[in-house]
């Protein structure tokens, strides 16, 4: 029964996010038809057709590798300055046919060029006024943004159900002098991903110094304790110094001595980035805070996780060879570690065949999930590089900003700002976004992330 309730969480994140792609590709496809612009396909995944049906001027289909999807909007690419206009023919029936000019010199204008003749073999003397490049700025800023923008939404209404039925759910150290919870029993690196010693790890410096699980600190090289904040704050700027510790224990007033040690560790449950702190291996006594909330409490938390995204996207391919590194052996795979769409998958599948896991925390987890991916994908498609959606948006910000500059100034216009130029980085991008998205993948299936982590 654990395999069907595995494979179950594995087919509800599956078609969960194969959903959010579709709708994605649909928030390109609407505004662009609205605005007039020709769109010939739009598919759902990536690879061999599965299936497709024609409707209209737009053919709509699935194909093998749900991976992505698609839409193909009519003259993205302007024809350039090495002209369409050198290359004026006719058709059989006497039409006039405009086509991007073979003739070039260099590799890079040779792919731009290619590039060209490839989108302008599909259009014809009819799509003149259709032509995506042709349109506002405005209208082509909407519809890039209106993709990721869906993913966004999708994750807002995810959230703001978990946060209006469910809620936060924050584990507070009790107030007043620190009662430990637990104690480890050896140091484990935060970035391991474990939860069991091993013969070789060292023997925390809680144990070492004799704490069990309902000691009571009192004193810490003889500042007397109060609460946990001050104790931690304590522990931390004490790096690998001696330690002496003041404790109670059965109505009886106790010290142990022992040396803390520096381990690499999160600034808070919010910040997972790492700090070298002094470590002492004790969890304190706490209880449960649950905070509820509506439309802008939902804002608010996805205020906080932009501000966490940016940061993970600044130095997310770090993180990728740290996943590289982990599928070579060289160390542990670190827990705060990117994932695929295969790792999110596995991580549904666990999560509704645990035992012991109540359902609504499963459904809570699960729509977490599903709504965090989304949000990554929105925040993702956000960057400004091409080929992603950011790219587009910044080129028809930048052909506004200069064709306004152009009129203030009372200068020609500088015309349509030429995307296909930036075709090699495009593709460079391209390029290093596949070996990322292989090495993840790969990852996920060498050197899992569990729940347990």
């Amino acid at each position: 029964m654990t395999a069907v309730y595995y494979t179950l969480g594995v087919l509800i994140f599956a078609f969960a996010i194969l959903a959010s792609i579709g709708l994605h590709e649909l928030g390109h496809m609407i505004p662009a038809k609205a605005f007039g612009t020709k769109v010939t396909q739009y598919f759902v995944g990536f690879g061999p057709t599965v299936w497709s049906k024609q409707v209209g001027e737009t053919e709509y289909g699935v194909k093998a590798i749900p991976l992505g999807g698609y839409v193909k909007i009519v003259g993205m690419l302007p024809p350039g300055a090495e002209g369409v206009a050198d290359e004026v023919t006719h058709d059989a029936e006497g039409n006039t046919v405009v086509r991007v000019r073979k003739s070039n010199t260099g590799m890079f204008t040779q792919l731009i060029t290619d590039a060209r003749a490839a989108e302008w073999d599909t259009i014809g003397p009819e799509d003149s006024d259709r032509l995506f490049y042709k349109k506002a700025w405005w209208k082509k800023v909407i519809v890039m943004a209106a993709g990721p923008s869906v993913n966004l939404l999708i994750a807002f209404a995810i959230f703001w159900a978990v946060f209006a039925t469910y809620g936060t759910r924050e584990a507070v150290a009790d107030p007043g002098q620190p009662v430990i919870s637990s104690v480890s029993r050896c140091v484990i690196p935060f970035e391991d991903n474990r939860t069991r010693c091993r013969p070789s790890d060292p023997v925390s410096p809680a144990a070492e110094a004799g704490l069990r699980p309902g000691d009571v600190i009192t004193s810490f090289n003889g500042t007397k304790v109060t609460g946990w904040d001050q104790l931690r704050a304590l522990i931390r700027g004490n790096s690998d110094g001696r330690a002496v510790i003041g404790y109670r224990r059965d109505g009886k007033e106790l010290s142990g001595t022992t040396s803390t040690t520096v381990e690499a560790r999160p600034t808070s449950n919010t910040d997972m980035t790492l700090h070298q702190v002094g470590f002492l291996g004790v969890s304190p006594t706490t209880h449960e805070v649950v905070t509820k909330g509506g439309p802008l409490f939902t804002l608010q938390q996805m205020g906080t996780m932009t501000v966490t995204t940016v940061k993970a996207l600044a130095t997310l391919p770090v993180k990728v060879w740290g996943v590289a590194e982990a599928i070579a052996g060289v160390h542990p795979r670190s827990i705060d570690s990117p994932v695929s769409i295969v790792g999110g998958g596995r991580m549904a599948g666990e999560t509704v065949s645990a035992q012991g896991f109540p359902l609504a925390e499963k459904a809570v987890f699960l729509a977490s999930l599903i709504g965090g991916f989304n949000f990554f994908i929105g925040m993702f498609n956000f960057v400004p590089l091409l080929p992603l959606d950011g790219g587009h948006i910044a080129g028809a910000l930048w052909e506004a900003l200069r064709r306004g500059l152009a009129r203030l100034r009372r200068r020609p216009d500088p015309g349509y700002v030429d995307v296909a130029k930036l075709l090699p980085i495009a593709y460079a991008v391209a390029a290093c976004l596949l070996v990322m998205g292989v090495v993840l993948i790969v990852g996920d299936l060498v050197v899992p992330l569990h729940l347990s982590s």
